[in-house]
Formats: structure tokens, sequence, C-alpha cells
């Protein structure tokens, strides 16, 4: 009988020899039962000669068997899958094929094979479906020996070159491929023989040699053939031409390093050169960068395509070929006729291809190729040339060479080109507008301030910003308020080093990422040190060392910033400060005092972690938060000197907070400082007794019902009735959801300020997360009924805890 892992074997093919006979005459009755047939379905000869087979089947199959009879008349036979059932009501499926055994008085009689389908890959893959499958696939197959010599390949692998099947008998892949790498492909088939492994997806470059010009990629796949024995007897491959596909791939390889090195500086011949360094050489040999005087010297150049009929004298602002050239150098003027196609380019504002370059031609000019020689000479044939234009308007020129080692320029090279050249138009578009467009950076620095500070309750706050003098440029000093949780507010100054638009843009960069965080609500020193590890990370992406020049403008590396949360409940101040001055505060009385401030390194300098101080401000006390152009003088001052100048300026009295900030300023800062002034005063307030309400509650599911009912007799209490209903569910689930999931006593507190804060202290260390339970779920909503309540609401640590809040508004209606 075999072993186990035989009979498993057996069971993978459909086989005569392995499959069950079962006979039936012309009615459908058992007349022959065999040994197999009874160890296949466990029914005994009594049991099943003489009776119909339809019993043997499952009812679903039995009904189908009028309508199988009649085909297996009409057809001779017949081949499918049936569900049999074995003696215990088992079903198994059956690969089953029926053939006519007519006797010889010319009754019908029908032989029905059975073989089991459990582990078997098809029904009826015999050798003829085998062999149409292989010689019709319209993937190229073949089959070498150990040698490494052809013994059969079907038809679809002649397009692959190498000739027909019957040519390639007996000989090896490099006998009859010789432009392919047959080393590399022989080394796969190898390694398949010795490993057993098979190899899929290995993709090969090459040249046919129907095609010598034109790179090839073929995607291959080896597997080894064994024969009974488990003994190596060839490898079977197939090959896929994926050339249009790897072409793709490398047209977007190329617009994505146009994409990465294209336009990285303002400067327009550097921009140029950009453009032919990228395109040479994996795109083309030689490429010509010429642009219009005007362009280069930060003109605008007339709207609409060029109309000209004399030569036209265009300046060389970027040349690169795989060769010495001696071509015309960066800056020096090119000189095309007129009618020439470079002209007809420039004129049109269309781009214009040759695939075979007239070998002789000189007509386009005599200084252009640098000297007197013809495109036969340098071995150029195939060009392209494509217009530079960026909002409609034409700047010069661009062309494109290929030798005649290469292919020519095709439809799709042409579309890449115009794709290329266009990207490089608008960054050589931008560096001619920078200088022209320097007074709109300015604004566009001013824009990326706050234009007013958010109404709060928290603090009164007032700003004043004076831009450094325009002949030094753009700044980074920022300046910005932050409405937090809890009615809580933070306040936020920071300076980027350096001048113009890296230094505006890193400002913007840098203002985004703190009220980011700020929505975190972490404590100053972990926001100082997310931004700390922002901006190193931002500027080793970029390859930008900290001490390199341009770095901290770039990335904002040596950045400062001051971080400050005020409570309006308590007065408690936190705050921490990378790289920047302490701020004053000026306290009710009119004393003028400085923050104790530890200060921590810059940002993205590294050193040692930040640290955050803590303290009690009264009522009316006025912080004072300033950069370090506040203070900047001609000769080199001391802290203490320099906070000498700030306290009476602080001091004296004015009739409102804005009038005092403005009044600071023009007191230390002439009218155009050397660097920009920012100066953000806050006077602080309390919520008074009357707006927050808060309750100890212990760790009990008992008391979630008391703590509705305190929160609505205080809702009560502030005539706020209509928010009573979902004050009460948002309660019920924030206090029910910290007796779950956390230890300890629970605090419950109610604030009332522009809005209604409902908040819950627990002694937990995780963060509840937003879930969308499904139907059948029996929990799991209740955060869900909060974020549909609540306006806003969040988590944010204590040193005790978390605090869970949500905040509803006092002027939307409720539903």
């Amino acid at each position: 009988m075999g072993t186990q892992e035989e009979r498993a074997a057996a069971r993978h093919r459909f086989d005569v020899a392995d499959a069950v006979p079962v006979l039936l005459d012309d009615r459908g009755l058992v007349t022959c039962w065999t040994h197999a047939a009874q160890r296949l379905l466990a029914y005994g000869p009594a049991e099943v000669v003489g009776r119909p087979v339809a019993g043997l089947l499952t009812d679903e199959d039995a009904a189908r068997l009028p309508e199988l009879g009649e085909r297996c008349r009409r057809d001779g036979g017949w081949a499918g899958l049936l569900t049999a059932r074995r003696a215990d009501g088992t079903p198994v499926r059956v690969m089953t094929r029926v053939v006519a055994a007519p006797e010889e008085d010319g009754s019908a009689r029908w032989l029905a094979l059975l073989s089991e389908m459990e582990q078997a890959p098809g029904w009826d893959m015999s050798r003829t479906v085998l062999e149409q499958m292989a010689a019709r696939s319209p993937v190229g197959i073949a089959i070498v020996d150990t040698d490494l010599r052809f013994v059969w390949s079907n038809a679809a692998l002649e397009e692959y070159g190498g000739g027909p099947p019957y040519q390639r008998l007996g000989r090896r892949l490099a006998d009859i491929q010789p432009g392919l790498d047959a080393a590399a492909l022989e080394t796969q088939m190898r390694r398949v023989l010795e490993t057993g492994e098979p190899i899929v997806g290995y993709e090969h470059l090459g040249h046919l040699r129907s095609a010598p010009y034109r790179e090839t990629a073929h995607m291959m796949s080896f597997t080894r053939l064994d024969d009974d024995q488990g003994r190596a007897m060839g490898v079977y491959y197939t090959v896929v031409d994926v050339s249009e596909r790897h072409r793709a791939r490398q047209r977007l390889a190329l617009l994505d390093r146009a994409g990465r090195h294209i336009g990285r500086t303002l400067d327009v011949v550097h921009t140029a050169q950009e453009l032919a360094d990228v395109a040479v050489p994996g795109f083309a040999d030689l490429v010509w960068v010429d642009l219009l005087d005007s362009v280069l010297s930060g003109g605008e150049p007339a709207p609409g395509p060029l109309s000209r009929t004399g030569p036209v004298a265009l300046r060389r602002a970027g040349h690169r070929s795989e060769t010495e050239d001696a071509a015309v150098g960066i800056g020096a003027v090119a000189t095309y006729l007129a009618g020439s196609p470079p002209i007809r380019s420039l004129t049109s504002g269309r781009s214009w291809r040759a695939e075979r370059l007239d070998p002789l031609a000189r007509e386009w000019a005599v200084d252009v190729l640098g000297r007197e020689a013809t495109f036969r000479e340098l071995g150029l044939h195939s060009v392209m040339i494509v217009p530079v234009r960026a909002r409609g308007v034409t700047l010069g020129i661009t062309t494109f060479f290929r030798r005649s080692r290469k292919e020519p320029f095709d439809a799709d090279d042409l579309r890449l080109a115009e794709d290329l050249v266009s990207r490089a138009a608008v960054c050589v578009d931008n560096a001619r507008r920078y200088t022209r467009e320097r007074d709109a950076a300015l604004v566009l620095q001013r824009s990326l301030l706050p234009h007013r500070l958010c109404d709060q309750d928290a603090v009164e706050v007032a700003s004043c910003y004076r831009p450094a003098d325009e002949l030094t440029g753009l700044g980074g000093d920022w300046y910005d308020l932050v409405p937090l949780s809890g009615a809580r507010v933070a306040l936020v100054v920071g300076e980027v080093p350096g001048h113009g638009i890296d230094a505006a843009a890193a400002m913007g960069r840098l203002r985004t990422a703190v009220r980011t965080l700020a929505a975190l609500d972490l404590r100053p020193d972990e926001v100082l040190a997310h931004l700390d590890d922002l901006v190193g990370r931002s500027a080793r992406d970029e390859g930008v060392a900290p001490d390199t020049e341009g770095a901290d403008s770039m990335r904002g590396v040596g950045a400062g910033c001051l971080y400050a949360v005020y409570d309006p409940v308590d007065g408690q101040c936190t705050m921490a400060a990378a790289g920047h001055p302490s701020p004053a505060v000026l306290l009710p009385d009119g004393e003028v005092t400085f923050v104790d401030l530890p200060q921590g390194p810059p940002l993205g300098v590294g050193g040692p972690p930040f640290e955050a101080v803590e303290l009690v401000l009264a009522e009316g006390s006025t912080l004072a938060l300033y950069t370090d152009g506040l203070l900047a003088r001609g000769d080199a001052g001391t802290r203490d000197a320099d906070r000498d100048r700030l306290r009476p300026a602080l001091e004296r009295t004015a009739p409102s907070l804005a009038l005092h900030a403005r009044a600071v300023v023009d007191a230390l800062v002439p009218v155009r400082p050397q660097d920009d002034v920012v100066l953000l005063m806050a006077r602080t307030r309390l919520l008074g007794s009357d707006q927050v309400a808060d309750w100890d509650l212990p760790s009990d599911p008992a008391v979630v019902a008391d703590a509705r009912k305190g929160a609505t007799r205080q809702l009560s209490e502030w005539d706020l009735e209509p928010l009573a209903f979902t004050t009460e569910l948002i309660v019920s689930e924030l206090v029910t959801n910290a007796i779950r999931h956390a230890a300890g006593p629970i605090r419950l507190r109610l604030i009332k300020e522009r809005s209604l804060i409902c908040e819950v202290l627990d002694g937990g260390a995780s963060a509840p997360h937003l879930r969308h339970p499904r139907a059948t779920d029996e929990g799991g909503r209740g955060l869900l009924l909060v974020s549909q309540f609540a306006q806003r609401w969040g988590t944010r640590f204590a040193p005790e805890g978390k605090i869970i809040w949500a905040e509803q508004s006092l002027t939307e209606p409720v539903d």
C-alpha cells in the first residue's frame, strides 16, 4: 500500500492508476464494487451493488444525475466534481470522470473513476491539458537540463529572441542570446539546482540581439524539476517582458531625483545647472540650458511666445556632458540662427524632437558647439529641445542630446523632458523673482505671526513686534498665545537665528509645531524636548550640521524658545526655556523681578535636558516675555546691565497694557533695530470661587449617581440648567471610566469660564482611546458619547495621575 507520505503524494494528481473505479449500467445502478471503492466510501458490496448510484451522493448532486446522464449519452462521457456520502454520512468531494464501457451485446455500461479531492490541486490535470497550458501560455517558458542546455521551450519564448524552440535544443543561453548577461542567469539556475529553493521575481536587464540599442527588462522565476527519486532533472523557468514597467520606474526615479535636487537654492544659474546634472548621464548624454539675459538679471521677460526674425543670443546657464566637450561655457553667449530648431522652439513655445539628427548639420550656429564641428564628429544622433516656460512666459530653452550608443529619443522621452524642464522652470522663475519680491516676503513673515491673540479669561495680553532694518533682511522672531484645557493658556516667545526667507520659514514651522505640541497638554519642559528633537531630526534628515553656515535659518537649529503655562484657577505658572532670556514679572505693587529660570540649550544643538520651574503669580501680576533683540546694544553688556535697562521701562505706567508694551519697546529699541524684537506682556487673572467647583470621590461605583446630582446642583447655581442633561452624561461616563480603569481617589471639577469644563482626575497612568463599538458590544460607548456631546475633550497628565476633560460651549444652543 505504500507509506502515508506516498499515499498523500498520489492524491496530488488524477491518474487512472490512482482512481477508484465503479461500474454502472445504463439505468445508473451499481453493477461492480471494488475494494478501492469500499476503502473510499466505507460501503460493502452488499450495500451498493444493484442499487442506484444516487444513493451514494448528496441530495444536491443526486438531483443532477438525470442531466449528467443525458450529457454522458450525448458526449460519450463527463468529467467534473461531485460530493459523495460515506457510510457514516460524512461528505467527501471527489473528482469524477465517466467514460462509456459498452458490452458485446450492445448494452450500455459506464465506468466512473473517482479520486478524492482532499489535498488535490485540481481536476483532470492530464498531460494534454498541461501541454496546452505550457504551449499556449503568453509567458515565455523553458526547461534546461542539469548542464543548463535547453531541452524544451514554448513558442512565446521566441518573442524574447534566440529563435524558435527547435533551434534552442541542446544549446546554452549564451549561445543563443549573446547580448544578455547569461552568466548572471546561469548563476541563478545553478543556485536553484543546488538548493532546490525556487527564485521568484528576478529582474534581469540587458540588450537583445534584435534591439541592441534598447535596454530590456525581464522578470524571471526559476524552479527545480525532480524525478521520482527526488534527484534534480533540470530547471524550469518563466520569462515576462517588463521593459515598459522598468522604463516607467526609471522615469519616476528621475522625476523624484529632480524633485530632490532641482531648486535647492534661489540662484538662477545654480538651478539651471541642477537641471543639467539631473538629466546626465541617466537620461541624456549632453544637456544645454540657455536662458535669456533678462532672466539672469532678474528682469521680467515679455509675456507670450517670442517673435524674432534674426539671430538670438542666449546665455549658457547650465551644461553637462558625459565627455569633455569643448562647448560654450557657463555664462558665455550662445547665438542661434534664425529659423534653426532652437529658435523655432523659443518663438513658438513648443518642444521639438529629432530621432535622427542630420550628422552634417551646421545651420544651428557656429559657436553653439564651441568649435567648427558637426554632430557626427561629436557622436550626437538624437536631440530634443524643450522651451523653459513658467507662468506663461518663455525664459529660454533646454537641449538634450544622445550619442550613437544609445537609442533615439521617443515620444515618452519628450514628455519626460517636458516634465523635468517645467519643474526646473518654476524654480528658475522663483529665483528670478526672489529679489523683486523681497518686500512681499516681509509681508509674508508678518503673516506668519498671529494677527490677533485669541480671547480668553486667564490673562490680559498685549504684544509689540518690531521687524529688523530692511537692509538686514527677514528675521525669525515669533510669539503666540495658545488656549489649553482647564481654562489655562500657554504663552510662547521664540527666535530663529539668522535672517532671510529661510529664517522666516523656520519660524513658521516652529510656531506650528509649538501649537501642535501645546494641543497635547504636555509640560513646558516636555514641549521643548519634543521641539528640540524635531529640529535636530529635521536638520539630520536634510544632512545639515548645526555648525554649517545657514543651517540655523534653514531648519531652526540654534533657535531659542520660552514656553510658559498659566492656570487661572490657582495662579500657578510653569515655564521652561531653551536658549532664551528669562522673563520679567511686574508685581501688582509695581516691583519688577526676574524669574530664576534654568537655561536649557538652544533647539537642535544637544545638551542637558530642559528644566521647568513653577511659581504662583498673584492676580494682577504681569509677565513680560521678550526676545534678545529687546535688550541688544552695540556694546557687549552684561545680563545685570541689560536687566537694569529693562526694569525702569517696565515700571513706568501706561493707560493700557498695549500702550505699556509699545512704550517699553520705544524706550529700549530704535525705530529700525538690527534684530527683530518681540515683547509679549500678560497680566494674570484668577477665576473666582463661584466659577470653580470640585468634589473628591471614592473609587466606588455607587458615587456616580452622587457625582451627577452634585453637578446638576452646581449648574442650577450657575443658571446653566439647559446643559444639565449633557453634563450629567459626561460626568457619569468620565467618573465611571475612572472607577473602572484607574486606582486611587477621584476628583471631579467643574469650571465655568467661556465654556463649561468638566474634569475628572484619577491615579491612572494610561490615556483612554476613543473607539467605535460594534452593535453587539455591551460597553465601549462612553468616550464616543462624550465626544459627540462635548465641543472638545482630551487627556492631560498631572503629577498625581491623569485628567480627562470635556468642554461644552455656553453660547451654542443645546440640541
